[in-house]
């Protein structure tokens, strides 16, 4: 709960949610959206040191500074944070991220969750307030920079071999290399006549039954 008449602030990534969370949360809170993801890998370069462990360069999402700027504002004036965006890793990298740029102890940032947005839902959420998940953050950030380092070395090789535009991408490669062997199994499938034999057994005092042989 709130102290020192401060409210409490609760960032979820919908603007929508936000203002439904709003009203179930009453005046000790004020929800905010951060409208998703608020820092990514930059679209200018591949954005992933290798020598370093493939580690993530991040920077902030062009046209997300205004948004950054008021989060940052509405945290300081707060008692608490409660980051209640998506519960599934990409929801747990949004919250890390926020966290990340707010100018508050880690003891006062917590991480809730929801399945649905319904006041039974969200009251029992901020009851159960935890720490951030590093590794579900681990997760999507290995996701990430797999679907950066995949599509960006590769898809350029694909203009140059086939034509501009293509695309490269860590499931779509695969996915593709699968239904191109498929359709390759199919044009090669040749006919063959075959026959399957069967053989009627009734064992005494019961009823027959088929089975194959």
């Amino acid at each position: 709960m709130a102290n020192n008449n401060k409210k409490s602030l609760v960032v979820v990534e919908s603007p929508a949610k936000a203002r439904t969370i709003n009203k179930y949360l009453g005046s000790n809170y004020e929800v905010a959206a951060s409208v998703g993801h608020i820092i990514d890998l930059p679209k200018s370069k591949l954005g992933v040191s290798i020598e370093e462990g493939f580690k993530p360069q991040y920077v902030k999402i062009r046209g997300k500074e205004k948004i950054i700027k008021e989060l940052k504002q509405k945290a300081k004036q707060s008692d608490k944070v409660y980051l209640a965006t998506d519960p599934d890793r990409e929801g747990e990298a949004i919250a890390y991220h926020i966290s990340s740029i707010l100018d508050k102890p880690e003891a006062d940032v917590l991480r809730v969750e929801f399945n649905e947005i319904t006041k039974s839902a969200v009251d029992q959420a901020m009851k159960q307030p935890r720490q951030i998940d590093m590794n579900r953050v681990y997760s999507q950030q290995a996701r990430r920079v797999l679907d950066r380092i995949v599509g960006y070395k590769i898809s350029p090789l694909l203009w140059q071999i086939i034509y501009r535009g293509l695309s490269a991408g860590r499931v779509q490669s695969v996915a593709l290399r699968l239904i191109c062997e498929r359709e390759e199994e199919i044009r090669n499938f040749k006919p063959e006549e075959f026959w399957n034999i069967f053989a009627l057994i009734q064992p005494q005092n019961t009823n027959p039954f088929k089975v194959k042989l």
